[in-house]
Parts: C-alpha cells; structure tokens; sequence
C-alpha cells in the first residue's frame, strides 16, 4: 500500500479487508450448509430458506442504514461515528457464531437480521469516516485501494471456503468468518485516536483561520 496514504485510511481498507475475507469464506458454501443442516436434503426448502435469508439480510440493512446515516450527518463529531462502525462489526462478527447454533430455518433467519443490523451500523459510518479522512488528489486512488483489496479478499477467500469445508467442516468455516470480522473490528481501536471527536467543519474553519497572512499594517492611513 502505497505510503503516501494517511494512517486512518490505511487501517480502514485493512478492516473492510479482513471483513470481506472472513465473510468470503462463507459465500460459496452457505445455501449448502442450509441444505444440510436446516432443509436435511430437501433442495426446494434449502433454495426457498436460502433464498428468504437473503431477502431478510438485505431488506433490513436497507431499511436501518438510511435513518442511522442521517443520524450520524445531524451528529456532530466522529465519536459516534466510530462507536457504531465498532459495534457494527462486533454484531457481524457474532452472527456466524450464531449459525452454529442454527437448527431451524428461524434460526437463521433471526442470525441474519443480526448480520444485516450490524452492517446498517458499519456502513455508514465506515464511509462518513473514510470520506472525511481520505488524501486530498487521491480520491479516486484510495476508493480504488479499498475496492481491489475487498475484491481480492472475497476472491481469495471464497475459493479457499470452498475447498476447505470439504476437509474441514462447516464449523471451522464459521469460526473462521466470525474471527476475521471481529479482527477488522480490534483494527479499528488503532486508530481511534486519530479520528477526530470534534466537528469537521469547525475544524476547517480554524484551520483556515491559522493559514490567514498576519495583518502587519493597513493599506490607508488617516
């Protein structure tokens, strides 16, 4: 990563990085892992669960993440920006845990909303935090970074997921997911320190107030 990129933004692309892994061990396997353990071999209930979950999952971290998106623009500061980016991935990182305990298709289901409301957290906040800190004239640069990492960690992942739950079993493949996500959380606390409690805009204004030449003399005289 390139060292011109800011400590923040460093630490927010290798979170999403190890998020997007952790879950891209799960993506290949999940619909079979219902099959097995919720639908017992009958393929139309796995589809009709398998599909279901997914509609949960997106339904609701599509409802939740635009009231907790106003909320943190009407906030000022990052404190609570970063508080539920934080917990957001500790909620995520609980829910694959959950699904070892799965043993009916609510179960799941109930998991799932779990995952979708940790997400509506995340989100948002992730990207108030990463749109606020990111290099000025690299812009396009690091939401590229932070794109090609997530893609190569859900990539990468998902064929390994998919070949080790053969081997391995699926719990393995939960531990694994949920321990990535609560790792990209723990990566956050780095650099709590580094993102700013108080209002942005605030900050500009003295900022730019400090940039002013000093007043030596005035252009007329009495």
């Amino acid at each position: 990563m390139s060292k011109g990129i800011n400590k923040v933004i460093k630490f927010l692309i290798a979170s999403n990085f190890f998020l997007n892994a952790g879950w891209g061990f799960l993506a290949p396997i999940f619909a079979i892992f219902i099959l097995e353990n919720i639908a017992l071999e009958n393929i139309a209930e796995g589809a009709k669960i398998a599909g279901f979950a997914a509609l949960i999952y997106w339904v609701v971290k599509s409802l939740l993440q635009v009231p907790i998106s106003r909320y943190l623009d009407r906030t000022h500061g990052e404190k609570d920006d970063f508080w539920l980016m934080f917990v957001g991935l500790l909620l995520t990182g609980l829910s694959p845990f959950g699904f070892l305990l799965a043993s009916l298709s609510w179960h799941i289901y109930a998991f799932q909303i779990l995952h979708a409301f940790g997400m509506a957290l995340f989100v948002p906040s992730w990207n108030a935090i990463f749109t606020r800190h990111i290099d000025r004239h690299k812009e396009a640069y690091e939401w590229a970074m932070d794109s090609t990492f997530a893609g190569l960690a859900v990539g990468i992942t998902g064929g390994i997921g998919g070949i080790m739950v053969a081997f391995v079993g699926f719990k393995v493949i939960f531990i694994l997911v949920g321990t990535f996500s609560l790792v990209s959380a723990f990566l956050l606390l780095l650099v709590h320190k580094h993102i700013l409690p108080m209002d942005h805009t605030m900050n500009r204004f003295f900022t730019r107030i400090r940039s002013f030449p000093k007043i030596r003399s005035f252009p007329f005289r009495k």
